[in-house]
């Protein structure tokens, strides 16, 4: 647990240094856009990783992984990526909207 919760710091860390930026050049809609667009992508590779693992197995039987694990890697960084996004994007846009 200890090491989830320095990769969601991690990544938030950095997302909160790169949010400036994409603040600046897209402005906030873009930004805000950007948390569901993490968790359609990341849930959509894992759901399909659970429904349907014999599309996914002869690529990652080549990497040397089994459906199972690179689904539960996969639904680690969700939560990692998904709340890193939240922190660093998203909520400072959902202020932005209230001013």
């Amino acid at each position: 647990m200890g090491n989830f919760s320095t990769a969601t710091g991690t990544v938030t860390f950095v997302l909160m240094i790169v949010s400036r930026y994409i603040f600046a050049k897209f402005g906030w809609g873009v930004a805000a856009a950007i948390t569901p667009i993490v968790i359609l992508i990341t849930g959509a590779t894992f759901f399909s990783l659970i429904l349907t693992p014999g599309v996914w197995e002869p690529v990652l039987a080549y990497l040397g992984f089994t459906p199972l694990f690179m689904a539960v890697l996969v639904g680690a960084a969700q939560n990692v990526f998904s709340k890193g996004a939240k922190y660093s994007l998203f909520d400072p846009c959902k202020e932005m909207a209230y001013i």
